[in-house]
């Protein structure tokens, strides 16, 4: 379909591309991939014709059309519904739409034969496009990226840029090209929306190229792996996971080949050295150095991704409790986000907040922070040092800075020697901790910041979405960076990798509660997928509703025998709950305590004190058990009175 032959270009005195080759064929499912900077969007602009390559040349047949979702996408504007941006895609369509209702204004006074025959040729044309069904197919396509029915008509301009990405991205589907380029096309996009849009590229007749550095996606989606590498376009015949696999497997060949390599040479070396001033070998050693001139060397393997090695500390240690909301209620205007649900984060805790957009995620976290006004009780614990980010925190910082500077003013005490090797850990080294902040891409400028946010000494962090423009080095290396982190944690992320490695627990909101799953991510995938299908299958198999059985006639004395058992469970019922309450009351007073410095602070009262707790928490979970039971008793024998 596409081929693109010894392809070289440059930006500047930069090669970007050397003598590159790469063949596209329909049905190809491409994941295009390599570090930040190496040319992987500049590839997707020669394709489309926006760069001019400086040699090569790329070839396609003259049927091919291209869709090319890119972030220059953002900046278009206008007051047209969503669902008439997308619908744009029909332009024939629409065009032979006009046309019919300009023929149906006419056969007003005018039934002329020619007029009828017009007038079927263009609703025959305008079926062959999908024109009775183009509206149904937009509705479905923006209603899977996460617009509501009710939202269709609203305008473009009344929506943020991650929204109008999603409308754009709509309007290329439907286009249904043969190629579709998508650049970095997950990160507007929430977790239901990467599952559906993983969905339709699956059954996309198409050929797709994804520049993405959600690694997850790359492997649900593609099944050729194309590697962007010292000017050059490796392809790998799998997905990502397959690309991983084969590289190490590339690499120890090459790094054997090369250790080869190098002995022969130093041996060659050693053998000229030693007998170039004797005639006797002289001949030969010019032999073996125009050997070595013509050896074509084969090069060392690049050294793996970069390693934190940057300690991680803060000089105050929390007490147990690091947050709570107890009874909190949230809405803006008539949209309630919260009603009465309650949040416990414990010191140690690593969670993950996912979701949908729109449910609260980003409200909660400004909600911790203390910045979004709620009804409800709000404790922050003992000792609590907060570090919050988000997007909004690459604003902040100062352009006119160096990248040293703005973390040297960041208020920590760190040497200059601390900082350099934190930020060797964020990809800038040597004389690249000198650049300005206003010269650094959005990437950059995301490792900037989130390296601020960790040498903030604070031991609990808020993160949201920490992964947005970065590349999967960047996010390997945040990775690291919170496995080594002995704080407590919350993000917000749609980076199922990124999440499955560093969550422990996984919030959810539901029903305007914030719910938990205690495991991974996948796990919590895999319950969650549970409950669709147990869903699904009630919704289909729905019992018909049973015709009650007439109540039997009851005599006096079984009458009162079942009242007095009624009164006598009442009232165990009741002494269970003043039990609960007092449990629940000292089971508090042992939690304030544990918070106490003196208590933490002295180890054996600390034991002794925590086997109290326990003791407790134990005591309180067979009285709810108990309490449960009995009120199963208490109903169970009202049922029989009623």
């Amino acid at each position: 379909m596409i081929s693109i032959n010894n392809l070289s270009f440059h930006f500047g005195s930069r090669p970007m591309y050397d003598d590159a080759n790469l063949h596209i064929r329909p049905k190809d499912k491409i994941g295009l991939i390599g570090l930040n900077g190496t040319g992987k969007s500049t590839l997707l602009r020669i394709i489309v014709g926006e760069y001019k390559p400086d040699s090569g040349s790329i070839q396609m047949s003259k049927e091919t059309t291209i869709g090319f979702l890119n972030q220059d996408l953002l900046s278009y504007q206008t007051h047209e519904s969503i669902l008439s941006v997308a619908m744009q895609a029909f332009e024939e369509a629409l065009s032979l739409q006009s046309e019919i209702d300009k023929v149906l204004v006419e056969f007003e006074h005018n039934f002329d034969d020619k007029l009828v025959e017009r007038l079927a040729n263009l609703q025959e044309r305008f079926e062959a496009l999908g024109g009775y069904t183009m509206q149904a197919e937009a509705e479905a396509i923006l209603e899977g990226l996460g617009f509501s029915t009710e939202e269709l008509q609203q305008p473009l301009a009344s929506f943020s840029g991650g929204w109008r990405m999603r409308v754009m991205l709509a309007k290329i589907l439907l286009q249904k090209p043969s190629l579709l380029l998508l650049d970095e096309p997950t990160n507007h996009l929430d977790l239901p929306s990467i599952k559906w849009l993983e969905t339709y590229l699956e059954r996309f007749e198409g050929a797709v190229i994804i520049v993405s550095h959600d690694r997850e996606f790359l492997d649900r989606t593609t099944n050729i792996t194309v590697e962007v590498s010292g000017a050059k376009l490796n392809v790998y015949p799998g997905n990502y996971s397959f690309y991983l696999e084969e590289k190490a497997m590339r690499n120890e060949i090459q790094k054997g080949a090369y250790e080869n390599q190098q002995a022969q040479i130093r041996q060659t070396e050693r053998f000229i050295e030693r007998f170039k001033a004797k005639a006797t070998k002289a001949k030969q050693a010019q032999s073996r150095m125009k050997q070595l001139e013509r050896l074509e060397r084969i090069e060392d393997v690049a050294p793996e991704s970069a390693k934190v090695n940057f300690s991680f500390k803060f000089s105050v240690q929390p007490g147990r409790h690091i947050f709570r909301l107890e009874h909190m209620s949230k809405a803006f205007g008539n949209k309630v986000i919260f009603r009465d649900t309650n949040v416990h984060i414990e010191r140690g805790d690593k969670i993950a907040l996912v979701g949908a957009n729109g449910k609260g995620k980003s409200t909660l976290l400004r909600i911790i922070a203390g910045t979004e006004p709620i009804q409800g009780k709000r404790e922050l614990g003992h000792n609590v040092i907060m570090s919050f980010y988000a997007q909004h925190q690459l604003e902040s910082l100062n352009v006119d800075n160096e990248i040293l500077q703005e973390l040297q003013q960041a208020g920590s005490k760190k040497s200059e020697v601390e900082l350099r090797t934190l930020l060797g850990s964020f990809l800038f080294t040597n004389d690249d901790v000198f650049k300005k902040i206003k010269v650094l891409s959005g990437g950059e400028k995301s490792r900037v910041a989130l390296a601020k946010t960790l040498i903030s000494e604070a031991n609990f962090l808020m993160l949201d979405e920490p992964t947005n423009h970065l590349d999967m080095q960047s996010v390997n290396i945040l990775i690291q960076a919170l496995e080594q982190y002995e704080g407590t944690f919350v993000i917000i992320s749609h980076d199922r990798y990124f999440v499955e490695n560093v969550a422990t627990k996984i919030w959810y909101i539901e029903d305007y509660q914030l719910k938990e799953y205690p495991g991974t991510y996948h796990e919590y995938e895999a319950f969650q997928e549970k409950r669709e299908k147990e869903a699904k299958a009630q919704a289909i198999v729905a019992p018909a509703p049973k015709k009650e059985a007439p109540k039997p006639q009851r005599s006096n004395s079984e009458y009162n025998q079942l009242s007095n058992q009624l009164k006598q469970a009442n009232k165990k019922l009741t002494e269970l709950e003043k039990k609960v309450q007092q449990l629940e009351q000292e089971l508090a007073k042992y939690e304030t305590e544990l918070a106490d410095p003196k208590v933490y602070g002295n180890v054996s009262l600390l034991q002794e004190t925590s086997k109290k707790f326990e003791a407790v928490q134990k005591e309180l979970q067979q009285a709810n058990s108990q309490w449960e039971e009995q009120m199963l008793e208490v109903e169970e024998l009202e049922g029989k009175l009623s």
